[in-house]
């Protein structure tokens, strides 16, 4: 089943991710997927903001991976724009095991190394009005499932 939420502001971004870090879990794997600009660092910032951590969040798209280690979890925030797909070399899957959450922006480029229990959001920005995102919540996994029915 696909959850479909609509943000009009930023705000709502911010306050989807932090219902959904309130059920967060070690080993929790966020994915998201969108166009530049569409909100993914937004929802990480809201994210990221729920689990305590002070730093400032940004994309880590010339980093690759950012881990920021100051909140109640770890959170490994992980940018594969540039990689081409090519993360051979990333060590990714040992970042799954680290009993922190990650999430990955740009999931969709590297479909074939994420694990198969997720929780998939996309973020589309609407053709209407282009403050409004349309986000498309797809749980993998019976636990990313009772999640969502417990924060959509």
């Amino acid at each position: 089943m696909t959850y479909k939420v609509t943000s009009r502001e930023e705000q709502d971004t911010i306050e989807l991710a932090q219902n959904i870090e309130s059920e967060k879990f070690p080993g929790m794997v966020i994915c998201l997927e969108g166009d530049l600009g569409s909100g993914k660092t937004v929802f990480t910032k809201g994210f990221a903001s729920s689990l305590g951590i002070d730093e400032s969040v940004t994309s880590p798209t010339f980093n690759i991976i950012k881990e920021y280690t100051s909140g109640e979890m770890d959170l490994y925030h992980v940018d594969v724009y540039r990689l081409d797909g090519k993360i051979e070399d990333l060590g990714l899957e040992e970042y799954y095991q680290k009993g922190g959450v990650v999430i990955i922006e740009w999931a969709d480029m590297i479909e074939d190394y994420l694990p198969e229990e997720r929780l998939e959001i996309k973020i589309k920005i609407s053709e209407e009005d282009e403050d409004t995102r349309i986000i498309f919540i797809t749980p993998h996994g019976r636990v990313y499932e009772d999640l969502c029915e417990a924060v959509l």
